[in-house]
């Protein structure tokens, strides 16, 4: 084991995010990464025990960073995202979570063997799906707006009340068995889940009234957020058990509802802490658990349980829950499949535990165990099902990293056609319809609008694109787009075409965070390259191969090429910019808009031959002729 409590948060900070980056790296599920990691380094390895290392601060830390993670979550549920999508998205959060519920309680009794009050206690918590594992599988899969939606919705919405229908079944429960217990105890849980909600509602008025009257400073704003996010949370906690996760999601809807100007950077600033706070969550979650725990999962009972939960459980929920509304075979297929738990049900789960068998259910003693079998076979299942999946159901935007231009000029006109032969995604955006013109007459895809505006947010899905090209006349306007879209695209893949340093509104003198990267050269301007384009050059593909390396193509290409990118076996596209060196390798392909010379050699040899061919037959002709 580790010497210190210091080493350990080292370790488990260490853990959480570079599993983060192998997910990202070898492109695997994060939430998969993370719990092995965990187990690893904890029941296994036996080198983190962070539930007993960390005391009493175990459980606090655990709850703070899961109502954080929660609220992030909530803060992205703008009801303008569901248009359309409110009434599968309502039956699934009540109907089916109703059914689940039930469905989920009777699987535990006859399958688990586990008691009915046992069995209708977890059979609430299990409903949850959470922003934890759901978000981060959306990410990777790359889904299709309406079943993206839907799971995003449900998983946020659900966590909140799969704890509190958790606790309802238990408050409930020992209303009817305990001859002690009395009314009051039933009735002060619904006052303090009522209360919980509307203390959300007011602290999210409160939050977007004071910052748009000027009463918190900018640079305030998001520790002000985090604060009053650990306050609605530990007031509704502590008045009812488990209603501080119902505060902090009703809270965060209300801020992502209202009109806040500066809901952007704390969306941003929630991201970064929501992402640093769920690798190490569920790195010490799984590092907490003991190998008893591990053997259990292996029970035949439990895994009869998880497999019914996968299979029968869950789909049937679903598509009882969503008949008669608009969605398709294959979106119900999808969304009936993934449901996998995640930290509040690990969580909330090891309350239960201790508190059931404290009134007496001595089979509550495995309940740790059931949840951590279908939390981690979920997961595992779930990750590395959604994406072949969601491709097979046609539900998944096209694998290949597309590429959204802003601005339509005769560059970008021609750029996007190229980009479209190649078959990369490509969108050509603009708030001027005449601009559009060429692009709407050629088929190229396209969107009319302010690509700044709130509206581009729910009219543009941008999940297709893994790289933005602001290319318009107005340097300080291809800017404030880089800037404004980097949390979405990330720093190296936001690019802008330089203009004429002539031009007054260039940003050659901004900081270098913000701008983008200047796309292939500086000396190669938004002008240059139209005027190349009107002159004929043209855009080429050129093979780099072991007989014809890169070293080779720069030495015998034209002076006047200008590299544009390159094209990798992986399908991802590499830029080329001032910035570093260029990393071409055997197998790329270099796109470049070159000079026409070649090309109108090429015809000119074309009509020659043909011209000859032609002298040719005549020739024969005349021949075949006289000796007749």
């Amino acid at each position: 084991m580790v010497d210190s409590i210091l080493s350990e948060i080292m370790l488990i900070g260490l853990l959480g995010i570079g599993s983060q980056w192998l997910s990202w790296r070898y492109r695997m599920p994060a939430i998969v990464v993370m719990a092995v990691a965990g187990l690893l380094a904890g029941p296994i390895g036996q080198v983190i025990q962070p539930e007993q290392d960390f005391g009493e601060l175990y459980e606090p830390i655990i709850s703070i960073a899961v109502a954080i993670i929660l609220f992030e979550g909530s803060l992205n549920l703008d009801l303008k995202e569901i248009r359309g999508l409110g009434r599968p998205v309502l039956r699934i959060v009540t109907i089916g979570a109703f059914l689940s519920w039930l469905l989920g309680s009777l699987a535990a009794h006859y399958v688990a063997g586990l008691s009915w009050v046992v069995s209708f206690v977890i059979g609430g918590l299990f409903i949850v799906t959470g922003p934890t594992v759901i978000l981060p599988l959306l990410r990777q899969s790359k889904l299709k707006p309406r079943p993206a939606k839907i799971l995003k919705w449900e998983g946020i919405i659900a966590d909140p009340i799969g704890a509190l229908l958790a606790v309802f079944a238990f408050e409930f429960i020992l209303f009817f068995t305990n001859d002690a217990f009395d009314n009051s105890a039933l009735l002060s849980f619904f006052l303090g889940a009522v209360f919980a909600i509307v203390l959300g509602l007011l602290l999210g008025k409160g939050i977007g009234w004071m910052f748009e009257n000027g009463n918190v400073p900018e640079f305030l704003k998001s520790p002000v957020v985090f604060t009053v996010v650990i306050i609605c949370f530990t007031v509704a906690d502590e008045l009812a058990r488990e209603t501080g996760l119902l505060s902090v999601t009703a809270m965060g809807m209300t801020l992502a509802n209202s009109k806040i100007a500066s809901i952007e950077d704390m969306r941003h600033f929630k991201e970064n802490i929501s992402l640093l706070l769920l690798s190490a969550i569920f790195v010490m979650l799984t590092a907490s658990l003991d190998r008893s725990t591990l053997f259990q999962i292996f029970r035949p009972e439990i895994i009869g349980f998880v497999i019914l939960m996968l299979f029968i459980v869950r789909p049937l929920s679903i598509f009882l829950s969503t008949i008669n509304t608009e969605l398709t075979k294959a979106e119900k297929l999808l969304v009936g499949w993934i449901a996998p738990r995640g930290i509040v049900a690990l969580t909330v789960s090891s309350y239960f535990a201790s508190v059931l068998l404290e009134e007496g259910f001595e089979d509550a003693a495995i309940v740790i165990s059931l949840t951590f079998a279908l939390v981690f076979f979920t997961v595992v299942a779930h990750g590395f099902s959604i994406g072949p999946l969601a491709k097979r159901l046609n539900l998944a935007v096209e694998s290949r990293p597309g590429v959204l231009i802003a601005g339509s000029n005769r560059f970008t006109f021609a750029l996007a056609a190229f980009l479209k032969d190649l078959n990369v995604p490509v969108m050509i955006t603009d708030s001027s319809w005449n601009r559009l013109r060429k692009p709407r007459r050629a088929g190229l895809p396209f969107h009319h609008g302010e690509l700044l505006s709130e509206q581009t947010e729910y009219l543009l899905d941008i999940t297709p694109y893994s790289y933005l090209i602001a290319a318009t006349e107005f340097d300080a306007y291809n800017a404030l787009v880089c800037t404004t879209f980097v949390p979405e695209f990330g720093r190296n893949n936001v690019f802008r075409i330089s203009i004429e340093e002539e031009e007054v509104d260039h940003v050659k003198d901004l900081a270098n965070t913000i701008g983008g990267r200047v796309l292939f050269s500086k000396n190669n301007s938004l002008e240059d390259v139209i005027d190349k384009i009107d002159n004929g050059y043209v855009f080429r593909k050129t093979n780099i191969t072991e007989k014809y390396d890169y070293e080779q193509y720069t030495q015998k290409r034209e002076a006047d090429t200008v590299q544009l990118f390159a094209l990798k076996p992986s399908d991802e596209i590499t830029f080329f910019t001032d910035e570093g060196e260029r990393s071409v390798e055997n197998g790329d392909v270099i796109v470049s808009l070159s000079p026409p010379g070649k090309e109108i050699g090429q015809i000119r040899e074309k009509l020659v031959k043909q011209r000859n061919n032609d002298t040719d037959s005549e020739d024969a002709s005349k021949n075949r002729n006289e000796q007749e």
